[in-house]
């Protein structure tokens, strides 16, 4: 097989005394938590809306839910379903399902009852812990499912938060059923603690269903301690620092890079419960963070919150952004506007958060081609390449899937052998995204395979289009979209949300892009919303822009 790029020519972006390769100090993020206890007990693991909470108080708090699980049957390998926004409980239960072996199984709360059966049904869990808004919802799932035993723990969006926390996180319906708060606050009894080995199974989470069904990835203990500390140590995040939980706990970004990270980093996670530009913003100036990452959607909001000002980000020493592309245009106006360097970094939630990232104090290249700001380059102990259809790597600069090996790739898709056979080649992981690595091994995404759009035989990439709309003085969000046509195969349509008290109109953004693109890339159309439709992680969702789209053609 030809190896066009097995020197790792990555490695020369590496500043000065970075490994190549990483020993890791733990082997799971139990192991690293019980360093923690050692060490700094009493120092601050979690920061909720003015109230801290200790190492030994997070730590205390999970032992007396294990025990209390244990008491409900909760064993080894079971799975505890984990429906909750960005709050405390997140944590307590997590390290409660490891005290007991069992397999935390982080869900989205916006979830309706046909999406929490699929899940259920898949993962049949031994334990769901939810918001007391969810709870019948999830019990009608649960019972429609066959699972009429497994019992609801709740959590109020107000447990564990300080004299600031807003009143409309308290439930203010009356609901029955086990409360987090009143089992932490009492004795639960005794329960078995559970030791992991790094190859257990220490997660299993469901990708977003973006390119198909969703499907459980089944990580290891030691690859999310591994990554954990890969990206705390690539951040350069150190004892004492202050996470702010940008991206939600129940995605790859927000459980490995932001609270398994502060757990292995022995810093604090800050939550806020969901994204809210206001509240965060309200956050971020009381708790004063020094590290995030997030969806690019996120800064985008935060950089249109009215009284926003440069000062609010000065504790800011790292700032990283994943799980979107990230127009040049936008970087630039965020940087300039709120002084926050956007670090890129890349990966998937098989490969238990990043893969690729851009090494902190060195300047981002942009392809002179393509316009496509770089993912960053291999992290610490991690391969990469990129492959032709056949498998076989290609040249510098050549179009291409992009595939990882390393330490942090999933073990497999739960009770889905054929997928994980399609996704997983000798290590390797298929990501799915094109894309191409340059002679200095710096990574680039063009955009996913299945969002390609064919106009008149020519590929348009819809990263592409975005980021010319981005250039745009009026233009805040953008995603482009392939539209059947008879007589091209496909069009390119364009969605756009406008910056605020900044007018535009559709013609005037479709000479923009023709001015900046062939003819066949630009937009036909350029349609105007309020907002565009994003998943809780902040990326745009296409499939909802194409049902628009079919909705407003069927209408014509």
């Amino acid at each position: 097989m030809n190896e066009p790029y097995s020197a790792k020519p990555w490695l020369r972006q590496y500043p000065a005394g970075w490994p190549a390769d990483l020993k890791p100090a733990f082997t799971s993020v139990p192991a690293a938590l019980d360093d923690a206890l050692h060490h700094c007990p009493n120092q601050a693991a979690l920061h909720y809306f003015g109230r801290a909470l200790s190492y030994a108080e997070l730590d205390a708090a999970a032992g007396e839910l294990a025990g209390w699980a244990s008491a409900q049957g909760v064993a080894i390998g079971d799975r505890v379903s984990i429906i909750l926004q960005n709050v405390p409980g997140v944590a307590i239960s997590t390290i409660a399902a490891w005290k007991l072996g069992a397999i935390p199984v982080p869900g989205n709360p916006m979830y309706k009852e046909a999406e929490l059966s699929r899940i259920f049904a898949d993962c049949t869990p031994r334990l769901l812990v939810c918001h007391p808004e969810q709870q019948d919802a999830a019990r009608r799932a649960l019972d429609g499912v066959g699972l009429t035993s497994t019992p609801i723990l709740l959590v109020d969006g107000s447990d564990g938060g300080g004299a600031v926390t807003p009143a409309s996180l308290k439930t203010s319906a009356a609901t029955d059923g086990p409360r987090l708060a009143d089992v932490i606050a009492g004795s639960s009894g005794p329960y078995s603690r559970f030791d992991p080995q790094p190859g257990d199974i220490g997660l299993m989470l469901y990708t977003s269903g973006t390119t198909g069904v969703p499907k459980a990835a089944m990580l290891r203990h030691d690859s999310i301690a591994f990554n954990a500390e890969a990206m705390g140590k690539w951040c350069e995040v150190v004892q004492g620092g202050r996470v702010l939980g940008l991206a939600p706990l129940f995605h790859i970004t927000g459980f490995v890079s932001a609270f398994a990270l502060a757990i292995v980093a022995k810093a604090a996670l800050i939550l806020h419960h969901r994204f809210d530009a206001a509240i965060v913003l309200d956050t971020i100036r009381r708790d004063r963070p020094t590290f995030t990452v997030g969806a690019i959607t996120a800064f985008n909001a935060l950089l249109h919150c009215e009284d926003v000002a440069r000062e609010d980000f000065e504790t800011f020493q790292r700032v990283y952004s994943g799980g979107a592309a990230i127009a040049p245009a936008l970087r630039d106006t965020i940087e300039e506007r709120l002084g926050i360097t956007i670090h890129n970094c890349y990966g998937m939630t098989e490969t238990c958060s990043p893969t690729h990232g851009c090494p902190p104090g060195v300047d981002i290249p942009i392809d002179p081609v393509s316009g496509a700001l770089s993912i960053g380059v291999p992290t610490f102990s991690t391969e990469a390449r990129v492959v032709d259809m056949s498998g076989e790597p290609v040249p510098a600069g050549t179009l291409g899937e992009i595939w990882m090996r390393g330490p942090q790739i999933m073990t497999g898709y739960w009770n889905k052998p054929d997928e994980s056979d399609a996704a997983l080649h000798d290590g390797w992981m298929r990501s799915g995204d094109v894309g191409f690595m340059d002679e200095d091994g710096w990574f680039y995404i063009v955009d996913r395979q299945k969002d390609m759009i064919n106009a008149s035989g020519f590929k348009v990439w819809p990263r592409e289009v975005e980021d010319a709309l981005h250039a745009h003085p009026a233009v805040r969000e953008a995603a482009v979209v392939g539209a059947p046509d008879p007589y091209r195969g496909e069009t390119v349509i364009a969605f756009v949300s406008l910056r605020p008290g900044v007018a535009a109109d559709e013609q005037a953004l479709v000479a923009h892009c023709r001015e900046r693109l062939a003819a066949y890339k630009s937009p036909r159309r350029v349609h105007i919303l309020p907002d565009l439709p994003k998943t809780p992680t902040g990326k745009i969702q296409r499939n909802i822009l194409r049902a628009e789209l079919a909705a407003r053609t069927s209408q014509e």
